[in-house]
């Protein structure tokens, strides 16, 4: 048989954006990009820094997910190097390990020629991740809407999302776990239903476009940000300082340690300054939503000899 070198890049994404706890995922513009080529062995290669300190056996999580996608299919693979550029930070809420699951299952579906619907890619990272948020928003692009019960997944796109974004990353690092760890097994019914009706808005609004509305829904969050907020140095003050300046909102992303302001398009560089220079002990970073998902390209033809 023969196939093609290819890349895959994969966006980034930012979770939940307040009471969308765990169903709604906006794609940003930060990529993971994964170059693979034929070798006489599996390895993993990372050209950043940050990344050096990843794993490049088979428990990388990029890896992995290809041989569970294979092993799902009942398929054979061919042996390939991984060359892996991403300019996602690691372990800051920004969806680093959806964008390497989506990758993983990209990468396995060209390599095996499964066709595999997006949907049925979208399903895959579920499983792995436990979630769709973050793995839709990454596949699809744009905002994602979705919803799992355990057998059918829905999803809405809005592909065009006409915001700009600042992302504020706090010095300290904390795992997905450890975030999970804070939130409490239930919460009262009354809770609950606020939380559920702040949601609901803010999903109407999404699709609608209203950001002014989208906003002020995004800092209404019952589920997450009141057992999270507290790890987040002068959380009031930044919130109070983005609504002094016109931001649209905020919210912590993902299970964090990131947060996310969304502001008019065109005035993300002026916050951003003022932010950086306001709370310099926070990392700030400029970028805007992706309304492109999940891509994968050719570069040459390489001849495999069948078995």
């Amino acid at each position: 048989m023969s196939w093609r070198r290819f890349t895959v890049k994969v966006p980034a994404s930012s979770a939940n954006l307040g009471p969308g706890f765990d169903s709604i995922g906006l794609a940003l513009d930060l990529h993971l990009s994964i170059s693979v080529s034929p070798a006489p062995e599996w390895s993993v290669e990372y050209t950043d820094q940050g990344y050096q300190r990843l794993s490049s056996g088979p428990d990388n999580l990029i890896l992995s997910t290809i041989h569970a996608v294979a092993k799902q299919y009942n398929q054979s693979l061919p042996t390939v190097k991984l060359l892996v550029q991403s300019d996602i930070p690691l372990g800051r809420g920004l969806g680093s390990s959806a964008s390497a699951i989506a990758g993983g299952i990209e990468i396995a579906d060209r390599l095996l020629g499964l066709e595999l619907t997006m949907k049925e890619k979208v399903r895959i990272g579920n499983d792995m991740e436990g979630h769709p948020d973050n793995i839709s928003a990454s596949f699809l692009g744009g905002l994602t809407i979705s919803h799992y019960d355990g057998e059918e997944l829905e999803l809405i796109r809005v592909p065009e999302v006409e915001i700009g974004v600042v992302i504020l990353v706090p010095p300290t690092e904390f795992l997905t776990i450890e975030s999970r760890s804070l939130l409490p097994e239930s919460l009262k019914h009354s809770t609950a239903m606020r939380g559920s009706a702040a949601g609901n808005v803010l999903s109407a609004a999404f699709v609608l476009g209203d950001w002014e509305t989208a906003g002020r829904l995004m800092e209404k969050d019952e589920f997450h940000e009141p057992f999270r907020k507290g790890r987040f140095p002068d959380f009031a003050a930044i919130r109070h300082t983005c609504r002094e300046m016109g931001a649209y909102g905020s919210a912590i992303s993902g299970a964090g340690p990131s947060l996310l302001i969304a502001v008019k398009k065109g005035d993300e560089n002026e916050l951003a300054i003022q932010l950086s220079n306001k709370f310099p002990h926070y990392e700030c970073l400029v970028t805007k939503p992706s309304s492109v998902g999940i891509v994968s390209y050719e570069t040459d033809e390489v001849k495999v000899l069948s078995e």
